[in-house]
């Protein structure tokens, strides 16, 4: 989907990641949590969601509740999160499997009305990767392009991110998009060569790394935004 012709919205980003499992949540409520205490307000959108679990309001995500613990907006769990689904599987299997449909133009509307509330800060964390199929024809990164989004890249650090990072970031930039920053995040323990992995994105990354978040024995938004640099986004 072109993105010409449609106004870009400021002080927004799509928040994606290099593979799945890689901390996009973590960074996203630690970016959250850091634009917070510098006084701004603030707002997630989780549009799909899979491996949700029964509460008594709903199915629910936990990556969706903890962008909601975040943020400085007051919003209900179907603004934040509008597609729930229980299969802990890529989302359009697990549409396939309890007789719902994906559809890019429906996850767009809902997004572009939430992202008409004014806030400092706003953040659409997508699943998965860059490339996650909502249908057979459509892709969620066809979300940030119809919106003309700056993207967020986190970077989960172990063996085999080199490639896969640049193949995201070559992707993000064919889509027509900007990517804004990028944030190292510690996903194994014990990754061999970290520093020298590092010092390569750097290397190949024209975009500002917004912080090196290690590995933590206490994954919270708040232990995370101590590592992370909000100043560039706001």
């Amino acid at each position: 989907m072109s993105s010409s012709g449609i106004k870009k919205i400021g002080k927004a980003y799509f928040v994606t990641g290099t593979d799945t499992d890689v901390g996009k949540t973590l960074v996203a409520a630690g970016l959250l949590a850091a634009a917070g205490q510098q006084g701004a307000s603030t707002l997630a959108i989780k549009p799909v969601a899979a491996g949700c679990e029964d509460s008594p309001h709903g199915l629910q995500n936990d990556d969706a509740l903890q962008l909601m613990a975040q943020m400085t907006e007051q919003l209900d769990y179907g603004q934040v999160n509008p597609v729930a689904l229980a299969p802990a599987i890529a989302p359009h299997i697990a549409a396939q499997q309890t007789g719902q449909t994906l559809d890019l133009q429906v996850l767009i509307k809902h997004c572009q009305k939430v992202l008409e509330k004014s806030v400092d800060f706003a953040l659409i964390e997508g699943a998965g990767g860059w490339r996650l199929p909502l249908n057979d024809k459509e892709y969620l990164s066809g979300l940030p392009q119809a919106l003309n989004m700056p993207v967020i890249l986190v970077v989960g650090m172990k063996l085999g991110c080199l490639n896969h990072a640049l193949l995201t970031a070559e992707a993000i930039s064919q889509d027509g998009l900007t990517l804004a920053g990028w944030v190292a995040n510690c996903a194994d323990e014990n990754m061999s060569c970290f520093e020298e992995n590092l010092q390569t994105l750097k290397q190949a990354f024209n975009a500002p790394l917004l912080g090196v978040v290690p590995w933590l024995n206490d994954k919270t938004a708040k232990t995370a935004g101590a590592h992370l640099s909000v100043s560039v986004l706001l």
